[in-house]
């Protein structure tokens, strides 16, 4: 049994969509809405909509759209009844008692108690006699046993059992523990602890649940480091270490490489620290750094990988429209064995003093040519125009171009003629290229959601606006079903849309988008919300009803003529009688 119309409807109503994205999302009224950077892809021009009158979202640069349980659905990456928890908790609701499928909710559920019990074994542990190889560890590594309390530092033992028994006998099930990732299971099917003979990081989310764990060996063993894998409530790239610390400060955050620099960093007084987990700098990570902060300062390693991995976060964030600095540390040290060797107060220099990214890529570019030939020269002034033609604000522009000039011994006036020729460039490549390419997205949107508009685009193309109209109009629905019912629609999914809505209006029920949000998977809500707002700028009326109808109709019959007959005159009577009863 769904949960009740009237609940989901009290839950919308008291939590508005625009205050909720906001929580996650810098917003600015325009209009009737409200536009932001998109969180769910990487953008510099916002285009990411709320519109507070239907309590929807969508996204013109990715296609994400929805209701408000769909917008927390994507951003929490929850499913639908733990989103619809998530925003009851926010409205102090009480969730219905009903017999509803929350099997992918349960054992979400589990899983995280799981984890909890795993952290609490892994940290007392520590503290035993069994665990003195790894408090021994954390020690040599300078830290405290106030920050081994803060961070819930642990150790696994050197056997193959020692956290499936404990948590046997806390009644948690085989299946339980594999979907965790806290076990695996051998060739001969026997269960095993994943983490065995490794001191234990705890990977916190935002909201302090236990979600997985990172784990580093003692000796020289391989691999080194060890974190578990996708489960039902992790995925590394949704997830940053420390940032259910780091969030509390002001909208500035430090990314390192690794957790152990994390630590070591928010030992030394610098909590706003954190790192991506066991995987490479992503957009998704990117995106979540922009939910917390404005300003980044990256702290990499730098050896070889660290630097490849420095110019992958640049890239990432400067697409979130970040700013962001590069922080060199000297002699090739992380930040780990610097403050080893360091007060805090040095650290804190290099990152007052760290150059901007612009800064950092155009040493990149500077290494990569001889500046001593004319063609070192112009190749560098060509990289480097570039770069800073991508920069939207006009005094960055000027700084970095007078500072060229000044490396090249090229006049300031030449590179700002050459500067304003790209910015020209790209400014009527950009004009050219928005409107086709909106259509474009909008129309790979469909065809990707709904295939079969691609077989028949006329009546797709009425179907969608047809059921635009319904959503803004409700009262029109019955009108619409006693023309058209839903088994004439040409497409699967707007038979679905449409035979919805029939069925609630019928059954006395509101159509609202949240109340749909059940039966519709993210990106077909998407599709419905776009339909929805789109509508807004068709014909409203009965009269277009009848005409979206008609369109249906006539391309339903003609979709059912033979045209591919032998040219009988049996085969042209029934093409002409097909085609007058369309006209009819």
């Amino acid at each position: 049994m769904p949960l009740p119309d009237r609940f989901i409807e009290d839950l919308t109503m008291r939590n508005r969509i625009e205050e909720v994205a906001s929580s996650y999302v810098n917003l600015r009224q325009r209009g009737r809405n409200f536009v932001g950077l998109c969180p769910f892809h990487g953008e510099k021009t916002p285009s990411f909509t709320i519109y507070p009158e239907n309590n929807s979202f969508y996204c013109f640069g990715c296609g994400a759209g929805g209701d408000i349980i769909t917008f927390v659905k994507k951003i929490e990456h929850l499913d639908y009844l733990d989103a619809v928890r998530f925003l009851a908790d926010r409205a102090g609701l009480e969730m219905p008692r009903l017999e509803i499928d929350d099997t992918v909710s349960k054992l979400r559920r589990r899983c995280l108690e799981a984890n909890r019990e795993a952290a609490r074994f892994y940290y007392e542990l520590l503290y035993s006699p069994a665990g003195k190889e790894g408090l021994d560890y954390y020690h040599s590594r300078g830290y405290t046993d106030r920050t081994i309390k803060h961070f819930g530092l642990g150790f696994a033992p050197n056997g193959f059992h020692a956290l499936l028994d404990h948590l046997r006998k806390k009644g948690f099930h085989d299946e339980e523990l594999l979907s965790a990732g806290l076990c695996r299971r051998s060739q001969k099917g026997h269960l095993y602890d994943f983490f065995r003979y490794r001191v234990i990081v705890p990977i916190i989310d935002v909201r302090g649940n236990v979600i997985a764990f990172g784990g580093r060996v003692l000796d020289d063993s391989k691999p080194k480091y060890l974190n578990t894998g996708d489960t039902p409530v992790f995925k590394k790239t949704n997830n940053l270490f420390a940032l259910n610390f780091a969030k509390e400060g002001e909208r500035t955050l430090i990314l390192c490489e690794g957790y152990m620099d994390v630590i070591a960093m928010h030992q030394a007084g610098f909590t706003n620290t954190v790192a991506a987990l066991g995987t490479s700098f992503t957009e998704d990570h990117a995106r979540l750094m922009a939910r917390y902060a404005d300003d980044v300062f990256l702290l990499f390693d730098s050896d070889a990988a660290g630097q490849q991995g420095l110019a992958r976060a640049v890239d990432k964030l400067r697409t979130t429209g970040l700013r962001t600095r590069v922080v060199r540390i000297p002699d090739g040290k992380d930040a780990d064995e610097y403050l080893r060797k360091h007060p805090p107060g040095d650290l804190k220099l290099l990152i007052e003093r760290s150059p901007g990214d612009v800064e950092y890529q155009l040493s990149a570019i500077r290494a990569r040519h001889t500046l001593t030939t004319t063609d070192g020269k112009f190749a560098y002034i060509q990289e480097a125009v570039k770069l800073i033609a991508t920069l939207s604000n006009p005094i960055e522009q000027d700084l970095y171009a007078g500072r060229l000039a000044q490396e090249t011994d090229v006049s300031k006036s030449v590179i700002l003629q050459q500067l304003d020729s790209m910015k020209r460039r790209r400014k009527k490549r950009a004009e050219r290229e928005v409107l086709p390419q909106e259509l474009k997205k909008e129309r790979q949107e469909t065809q990707r959601i709904n295939p079969e508009a691609l077989q028949y685009p006329e009546a797709a193309a009425a179907e969608e606006a047809l059921i635009g109209l319904l959503l803004m109009h409700p009262d029109y629905i019955e009108a619409a079903a006693r023309e058209l019912p839903a088994e004439d629609m040409l497409t699967s999914l707007n038979r679905k849309i449409y035979a919805l809505l029939i069925e609630r209006k019928q059954a006395g029920l509101l159509v609202e988008l949240s109340l749909l949000a059940v039966s519709f998977e993210d990106d077909q809500m998407a599709y419905i919300t776009r339909i929805w707002n789109k509508a807004g700028t068709l014909g409203g009326s009965e009269d277009d009803m009848q005409r979206y109808i008609r369109v249906i109709r006539e391309q339903g019959s003609l979709s059912k003529i033979n045209l591919n007959g032998d040219g009988s005159d049996d085969d042209m009577r029934r093409a002409m009688e097909a085609l007058r009863k369309i006209k009819t």
